[in-house]
């Protein structure tokens, strides 16, 4: 039967059909049944230990007993008659289906994550990867086997589990429809994840063996970290985003509404204050799951753009300049959706709170523009070969070289990075626009001023660091970058010069922000100005590199000298 259904496969995706071959052996089944079931069994076996058990005495107390004699104190038992106690069997089975919720979600994304990127390495290694590339396949077709194929016995272990924990859901008295909607968030999330882990496998290849391990432990501890976190998750901020990559926010809203343990307080706690453009997306189960899904949806979306562009061809950019506009614009929405709404208590009046989300807001731009840089900063052939190009080709450029650098695939990513801070910067001084109160805008207007001119000197750095000979070029730009951004601060704080004190002094580091309280407006004028002529001299030593190469591979292709003596 299972040989059937791999030959059946083999005339759709002939990929999947690969994986699916490669991995149905009897002997990978046999040990995915067995986990699988024994796993169930001592899951069954430790709930059914917790049950209660007569001790002598004369009152017993348990979680799953009926007799609730005060809040917020286990349920004492009454006697069924029987030699027993009466059980509350409704929350018993919801215990379970919470329990196997929870293991599901771990055992599908952590591990899922790094079989996708274990593999990928190991075909990097074997250097079967490129034959793929060749396949007259299309990449959709091949990624899709590999997400389908790959994690098959993971999938087989986790589908010999789904009547159980379907089953308890019931018995437990949750609906059936929020059970089946529980499962299509788990699906997306696994898409979006997996689909991040294929992209991770393709451009971290250089990382070796470490790869795998890397992607799914900081999985892992994201995972971990989000479900750790008590009920007081919500605190209105951007970094409420996150719960949306989160697929066990979903598990309290399933136990909260349905479980019968009178005893507990709501488990959802600050979720249902989940807010987003002052919508209450956390108000009830089917907002969230529907906000979720459209999280996972955008940006699984996103991750299959550069998917598709460096899988065929592993030289291109990670993203063209065109995709990177749409693609902060879309980041910018979503993440001042959730920076409108500001905790305000008594000392945190709103607009310290909204200063305080607008802090927040410039760490994630400071990460999203460390991540465009990574991707739209092309290598030394490709910015070689755009240089020849102009320098051959310079009559005939239709829209001159302002179109080349917002639109070219090849040329330096330093204009494409100012153009999508512009885009971010636009979409910040709109919203503090509409501050209610000013006293803070003059500090929000310097702290991006200075944020715009840092991440385009990080850009620069970047990028002459991937236009040098070596062959190590890309560690090479990233160890530079990181070097700027990590060793300001260090140094800052060993010399015992805190934010406070001298503000001016932290304008030249990654997180410019925090002294804006305290800082003087020269102190920031001074900076954009420093970090300015930084950028400015940086632009010029890549113009005149960029210049050289192109002459020099022009005067070698004409005198029939091979360019590649000159990389």
């Amino acid at each position: 039967m299972v040989v059937n259904f791999v030959n059946q496969v083999g005339e759709w995706n002939p990929q999947w059909f690969r994986e699916l071959k490669g991995r149905l052996k009897p002997r990978n089944i046999l040990i995915a049944v067995t986990i699988s079931l024994l796993g169930q069994l001592l899951l069954l076996m430790v709930f059914s230990a917790q049950l209660p058990v007569a001790n002598g005495k004369n009152v017993v107390q348990n979680r799953f007993c009926t007799n609730v004699v005060r809040e917020y104190a286990a349920p004492t038992c009454v006697a069924d008659g029987l030699g027993g106690f009466v059980i509350n069997w409704s929350l018993w089975w919801t215990d379970v289906f919470a329990s196997l919720s929870i293991t599901a979600i771990f055992a599908l994304l952590v591990v899922g994550t790094y079989m996708l990127i274990s593999d990928l390495s190991k075909e990097e290694q074997r250097g079967t990867l490129n034959f793929l590339r060749l396949a007259p396949q299309s990449s959709r077709s091949i990624l899709t086997g590999k997400l389908l194929g790959v994690p098959i016995l993971l999938y087989l272990v986790s589908g010999l589990a789904l009547p159980l924990h379907f089953v308890a859901g019931l018995l437990g008295q949750i609906p059936l429809t929020q059970v089946l909607a529980f499962y299509g968030v788990l699906a997306a999330s696994c898409l979006l994840f997996y689909s991040a882990a294929l992209l991770f496998g393709l451009v971290g290849t250089w990382l070796g063996g470490f790869q795998a391990w890397l992607g799914s432990g900081v999985l892992l501890l994201f995972v971990f970290g989000m479900a750790r976190v008590g009920g007081n998750v919500v605190i209105h901020n951007p970094l409420d985003w996150l719960n949306l990559f989160n697929p066990t926010i979903l598990v309290p809203y399933l136990i909260d509404s349905y479980s019968l343990d009178a005893a507990n307080s709501s488990p959802t706690g600050g979720f249902r204050e989940l807010q987003m453009f002052h919508l209450p997306i956390g108000a009830s189960f089917w907002s969230l799951a529907a906000c979720m899904v459209l999280n996972y949806g955008l940006w699984t979306f996103w991750v299959w753009q550069g998917l598709k562009r460096c899988f065929h061809n592993p030289s291109a950019t990670l993203l063209g300049k065109q995709q990177s506009y749409w693609l902060t614009a879309c980041f910018e929405v979503v993440l001042l959706g959730f920076a409108l709404n500001p905790q305000i208590s008594e000392w945190r009046p709103l607009s310290k709170g909204l200063f305080d989300n607008y802090q927040m807001v410039l760490v994630f731009n400071l990460l999203l523009f460390l991540g465009l840089i990574a991707a739209l900063s092309p290598h030394r052939q490709a910015m070689q070969d755009w240089a020849r190009y102009r320098h051959q080709k310079r009559s005939s450029r239709k829209g001159g070289i302002v179109a080349d650098l917002v639109w070219g695939e090849k040329s330096p990513a330093i204009f494409a990075v100012m153009l999508n801070l512009l885009i971010a910067s636009v979409s910040l001084l709109a919203w503090m626009a509409l501050w209610p109160i000013n006293e803070y805008k003059t500090f929000a207007i310097w702290g991006l001023l200075v944020t715009v001119t840092l991440i385009s000197v990080y850009a620069a750095v970047a990028q002459i660091m991937l236009f040098m000979k070596t062959s190590k070029r890309a560690p090479l730009a990233a160890t530079s970058v990181a070097s700027l951004i990590v060793l300001p601060p260090i140094v800052l704080s060993i010399l015992s010069m805190t934010p406070t004190t001298n503000p001016g002094l932290w304008m030249f580091s990654a997180v410019p922000w925090i002294g804006l309280e305290t800082v003087s407006g020269i102190s920031v004028f001074l900076a954009v100005i420093g970090q300015s002529l930084m950028l400015g001299l940086l632009s010029l030593q890549l113009t005149r590199q960029l210049r050289e190469a192109g002459e020099s591979t022009t005067k070698a292709l004409l005198s029939g000298r091979s360019p590649l003596a000159l990389k």
